[in-house]
């Protein structure tokens, strides 16, 4: 169940959309690609429009919360070859499911995104590399894609300004790794995901070993609002340092599980208000703010704490892509963890031995102590692995997958203590 909007919290990407008007024609009628049309018509400079990205305060949506003006400043306009724009719409993480759905109600805002962001940095080639596993929203955004090629937003002298841009669309393949920004440049090429060293970042060596750019559908798509409402008023929708209004995949033990889009700033409690409260009345336990690479939160803590980037660390995790998976009193925290440290030991890539290797070992340490053959040892031996993943890899996927064992351990360390000593569950009533 996805809800777009509620009475008292506007929405900007996802305003007013039910599925059926999101073809160019009802665009156009919201007022779409009339950003970019000022930005080319009043011949608005790609230093203005980067100043005007960095005013509005638009944080990387994908997970990493990176300014994104600051991103688009890194690109090195002069450079005499080729160089690209790559949109990340490559969404596998566990509790993630906004960007899928920005395609299939909004893909023109993130075509006008891509479009304006391509001018302003000087890329003429871009591609939107979409998760292997949902095929409608491609096809829905090939549509698009035509669409837009057909009315001129996209191709050679776009309206005429004697500015170039041709945008593609890649199906990938599925593997939760390629959204890992360098291994989805591999699989782009053509080769295995496998994420590369950095640096050299993509700035400088990235597509093709060409200057890329990469930002997340969320990033992309909420740029022609910033212009259409101005960086001050879209920095005012959130707060200092996190502007705007971000999308939340809320599921798990929740009435009404969806896309809802809030300012950032906004409490918790909020948006768990919106997604209708607890299932069957039941007492919130857990929280995991960010995906499942993001560090687990007690429900008291959470109950507390703002949905903004700078609140969600201050409180132990991270606002990562936003997806916010609640778990009920009646939830296991150690089968939980089971199910979470089986996804990574599944989609580790095996490039690095600590990840490839740790992954393996965390995942049966769990299994273990899920079935009540837990060792007095196990959680420190767990934590000490967890010591030789993170911050030894090629990329982040060891620290995600290493962070959630840290986190849940932390924070039900009793429940674990339980499993290991009585070789059974301490929730009676887990389901």
């Amino acid at each position: 169940m996805t809800c777009l909007h509620d009475r008292h919290i506007k929405p900007v990407i996802l305003a007013g959309l039910d599925g059926q008007n999101w073809r160019l024609a009802d665009y156009v009628k919201r007022g779409g690609y009339e950003s970019l049309k000022r930005i080319l018509n009043d011949k608005i400079t790609p230093e203005q429009v980067i100043a005007e990205l960095k005013a509005s305060s638009l944080r990387g949506r994908g997970g990493a919360g990176f300014p994104t003006g600051l991103k688009w400043s890194f690109m090195p306009r002069q450079f005499p070859g080729q160089k690209y724009l790559v949109c990340n719409t490559d969404e596998g993480e566990p509790g993630t499911f906004k960007d899928r759905d920005i395609i299939r109600y909004n893909p023109h805002a993130l075509i006008e995104g891509m479009a304006i962001a391509a001018y302003a940095m000087g890329t003429t080639v871009g591609y939107n590399y979409i998760h292997g596993e949902i095929w409608a929203e491609y096809e829905r955004f090939e549509e698009a894609l035509d669409e837009a090629r057909a009315a001129g937003f996209l191709g050679d002298n776009i309206l005429g300004a004697g500015f170039n841009f041709q945008l593609h669309a890649f199906h990938g393949h599925g593997a939760y790794i390629c959204g890992e920004e360098t291994a989805l440049l591999e699989s782009l090429e053509g080769k295995k995901g496998q994420p590369r060293f950095k640096p050299p970042f993509p700035a400088s060596f990235g597509l093709y070993g060409k200057p890329t750019t990469i930002n997340n559908t969320e990033t992309f798509a909420a740029v022609p609002f910033i212009f259409a409402m101005g960086a001050p008023a879209y920095l005012a929708l959130g707060k200092p340092n996190n502007g705007g209004t971000k999308i939340f995949s809320i599921s798990g033990d929740v009435a009404k599980p969806g896309n809802y889009e809030i300012p950032l700033g906004t409490p918790f409690a909020t948006l768990l208000d919106l997604a209708g409260g607890m299932r069957d009345g039941k007492k919130i336990k857990a929280v995991i703010p960010g995906g499942s690479s993001a560090p687990v939160l007690t429900g008291e803590t959470m109950m507390a704490t703002d949905l903004d980037y700078d609140s969600i660390a201050k409180a132990g995790s991270m606002l990562g892509s936003g997806a916010v998976i609640v778990m009920d009193e009646t939830r296991c925290m150690v089968k939980s963890l089971l199910r979470l440290s089986y996804f990574y030991f599944e989609e580790s890539c095996g490039q690095c031995t600590p990840c490839r290797e740790g992954t393996g070992w965390m995942y049966r340490m769990v299994h273990r102590i899920e079935n009540g053959q837990g060792r007095p040892d196990d959680l420190d031996v767990l934590n000490s692995i967890c010591d030789n993943i993170q911050g030894r890899t090629i990329c982040a996927l060891g620290d995600a997958a290493a962070m959630p064992v840290r986190a849940f351990i932390k924070n039900f360390r009793a429940e674990f203590e339980y499993h290991i000593e009585h070789k059974q569950c301490l929730v009676p009533a887990y389901i």
